[in-house]
């Protein structure tokens, strides 16, 4: 009798078992069928790159290169901010390789320049003063032109393995 028994609580625990494995394989099963109801696409893990160039930033970006050489375009490139106000850039980033930016005159090349940022990036496909390329040969730093806007710019390099480096960013 007490054999039985041992054996009912083991048979009690297989199905307790079996029934959890049963509801966690089946609400994935129920959640992308909600998913796909609704029209949502679905979600993609993000991997980060071991290294990302500015060769592959001009990819990402379909950019269109305005001033660098093959130096410049095989920079590591890991980090990136985007704004248009360049006092924000100074007061608030750290850690920065790329700038962002719709600012088509010579601060934000100077602001890259205080910053040691490797490259430039002008956002809605707007055509920089001839004095913003100059002054970019002068400091040796890149200068991109992409078509777009400065959120889906970010967003293409964020899913790409690229990090914002603002200070007290989680």
């Amino acid at each position: 009798m007490a054999i039985i028994r041992q054996f009912s609580g083991i048979f009690d625990l297989f199905i307790l078992l079996f029934s959890y494995l049963l509801l966690f394989f089946f609400s994935f099963d129920i959640v992308n069928y909600i998913n796909k109801q609704k029209g949502d696409r679905p979600s993609y893990r993000i991997t980060r790159p071991d290294t990302m160039t500015v060769r592959d930033i001009i990819r990402i970006l379909d950019a269109e290169l305005l001033y660098g050489n093959d130096e410049l375009l095989d920079q590591e490139v890991d980090h990136a901010c985007g704004s248009d106000m360049m006092s924000d850039v100074l007061a608030f980033v750290k850690d920065q390789a790329v700038l962002l930016t719709g600012l088509i005159n010579t601060q934000a090349v100077r602001t890259a320049e205080m910053m040691d940022m490797k490259c430039v990036i002008l956002v809605r496909g707007k055509d920089p003063q001839e004095s913003v390329i100059e002054l970019a040969k002068d400091r040796d730093i890149c200068v991109l032109k992409t078509e777009h806007t400065m959120f889906s710019a970010c967003g293409l390099l964020y899913q790409n393995g690229i990090r914002g480096g603002v200070k007290n960013d989680v």
